[in-house]
């Protein structure tokens, strides 16, 4: 049973005349824990009787373990958990460039909404809003598992929805503008296909017309191309299609515990989330493509995008040597020893990239009127909602959205009057 005890005051090495009083309760190992500080016996009492009470109920918080600053529980939370290898590096690029030289040092309990939003805030006017929010977020996440660690009774950020400052809604309104048209036609995107030379080219159209992200896109294989049967009427519906399942990843390792840096990481893991795991269902105009661009790879090559020399494109070299040039233009330049004359080339679609033409290919399948679970199926999302669990993409949908696919391509050819892409490939 919880009870107080006297403690006297020290002043020049001799106990004084003066004290106060200090709890002293039972925790649930059996020990006896203590909280000094209160000004009266009956306090003391409560305060530890509280205490008890709580353990009783299985409620209760060691108030030295909510002490704990933010900065070694986060590490402990850190090694207690095992996302993807691309997951933990970005966690801990988030913790040592932002939440770390804040949170530091500050102790658990005293953690709250107001300091944290303040916080953010100042991160996003100086940075970006998505690099605010994500830090946010992984600090609710980490402050949610010391709830759930029964460090803290609960977590100040749970639930809670941002108020973002007067810049940060400017820097966000200028970056929405920028998003209210598409980032390209399917003209351009043949145009830029063209260009660049069927290898490069058959990746920048499978993108705009398909949508795999950069890393689902390089890690398509041979083996990646199957057929879809389901039952349609008293047959089957058969369709190409790309299998999804594995992603090429880019980045610098991390331990998990510590945030060390490793070496840099390139190689196989599995996709993001489970609405990535997917079969995307090919138009007939892309699997004849495929067709005559497999027999175009080089002899070496293990996947169907890949370099000259059958390696898979670092993101940054694509971007450079490839989307760059084709899409933006370049300038002449005449023979010198080391390599050819190089023509002119006029700009396409300026600051077109990858990701943008994954948002062309989402953006045609709403201009088709794809139904919206396929949608969602085919973009590697997940549906939110109920819908999720009670609508599923029938044979009618995907046919509606492959013949649309389709005559899109068609137009587009049309518009050009071209009969084919490479015609001397």
């Amino acid at each position: 049973m919880a009870y107080a005890e006297k403690v006297y005051k020290v002043r020049n090495g001799v106990q004084t005349k003066q004290f106060t009083w200090r709890a002293r309760y039972k925790k649930p190992d059996g020990t006896w824990g203590s909280e000094p500080g209160f000004s009266t016996k009956k306090l003391a009492e409560d305060w530890g009787g509280e205490q008890e009470a709580a353990v009783r109920s299985h409620r209760w918080i060691d108030p030295d373990a909510a002490t704990m600053p933010f900065g070694k529980w986060a590490r402990e939370w850190m090694a207690a958990k095992a996302p993807r290898g691309r997951t933990v590096s970005t966690r801990w690029d988030r913790l040592d460039t932002h939440l770390l030289p804040r949170w530091e040092s500050a102790p658990l309990i005293e953690i709250n909404w107001f300091a944290a939003e303040s916080w953010a805030n100042k991160v996003g006017e100086s940075h970006d809003d998505v690099t605010a929010t994500q830090c946010l977020t992984l600090m609710s996440q980490i402050l949610t598992g010391a709830v759930d660690a029964g460090k803290i009774p609960g977590n100040p950020l749970a639930g809670r929805r941002r108020s973002r400052s007067a810049l940060i809604k400017l820097k966000n309104q200028a970056k929405a503008q920028k998003k209210t048209k598409a980032p390209a036609t399917p003209e351009m995107v043949l145009q830029l296909a063209r260009r660049v030379g069927p290898l490069d080219g058959m990746h920048i159209l499978t993108t705009a017309f398909l949508g795999p992200r950069w890393g689902e896109g390089l890690a398509l294989s041979h083996e990646s191309r199957g057929v879809r049967e389901e039952a349609y009427g008293s047959g089957l519906f058969t369709c190409p299609v790309l299998q999804v399942r594995q992603e090429v990843a880019e980045y610098q390792e991390r331990d998990p515990a510590t945030g060390a840096k490793g070496p840099m990481f390139f190689g196989l893991e599995p996709v993001k989330t489970d609405g990535s795991l997917r079969d995307i269902d090919v138009p007939p105009f892309l699997d004849s493509l495929l067709d005559e661009h497999e027999k175009r790879l080089p002899p070496t090559a293990e996947t169907l995008f890949c370099t000259r020399s059958g390696k898979w494109w670092r993101n940054s070299n694509f971007g450079r040597q490839v989307m760059r040039p084709g899409a933006d233009g370049r300038n002449a330049l005449p023979t010198v020893k080391g390599h050819r004359p190089r023509k002119k080339w006029e700009p396409i679609a300026p600051g077109l990239t990858m990701d943008l033409l994954r948002h062309l290919h989402d953006t045609l399948q709403a201009q088709l009127d794809v139904a919206l679970v396929l949608q969602h199926e085919q973009a590697g999302h997940v549906m939110p909602g109920i819908k999720s669990v009670y609508q599923h993409p029938t044979p009618e949908m995907r046919m509606h959205r492959l013949a649309g696919l389709q005559q899109v391509f068609e137009a587009a050819m049309a518009s050009l009057g071209w009969e084919e892409i490479w015609p001397e490939s």
